[in-house]
């Protein structure tokens, strides 16, 4: 069931496990993420249509989201900093859908808020990638659609801003 098959990660040497929320958590969530697409896709834009060495053009699904995190921590800057920590609890704890593995090696455990601060004290940046790896997992058939046509997309929204 692909509710219960977590995408494992890696951010700041340990290991998150994401299991994919319910539908109409998803749904309920992605609301607040429309506000945030603009200006991450805004963000996200010089990532997205270069050529591959196969001569595809990268998408969404082929972003480097360590590269990519200086652009991602940008995109949440650009709304308060209320709306930003409500969401982030949203993708990160109040679903109770991620675990982790602490580089000591500790069996996995969930994430709390307490142990989020812990873990992402000084390296926020790390929180943003997570978040980012949540929204990547709960809205992948968005991403594949837009992936899809990333060199439209990003053509359009690049004129937009000029």
């Amino acid at each position: 069931m692909k509710q219960f098959e977590p995408k494992q990660v890696t951010i700041g040497g340990n290991v998150f496990y994401i299991f994919p929320f319910p539908a109409f958590k998803a749904s309920n969530l992605s609301g607040e993420l429309a506000a945030l697409a603009i200006p991450l896709l805004g963000s996200l834009a010089p990532f997205l249509g270069v050529k591959k060495p196969d001569g595809s053009e990268t998408s969404l699904l082929d972003i480097d989201v360590e590269d990519a995190a200086p652009a991602i921590a940008g995109a949440f800057n650009s709304i308060s900093g209320d709306k930003v920590e409500s969401l982030m609890k949203k993708l990160l704890i109040t679903g109770k859908n991620i675990t982790v593995e602490l580089e000591d090696g500790e069996e996995p455990q969930r994430l709390t808020e307490d142990l989020a601060n812990e873990l992402f004290c000084g390296e926020v940046q790390n929180m943003f990638i997570l978040a980012f790896e949540v929204i990547r997992v709960n809205f992948a058939g968005f991403f594949r659609k837009l992936g899809g046509q990333s060199g439209a997309v990003v053509e359009k929204f690049m004129k937009q801003m000029k």
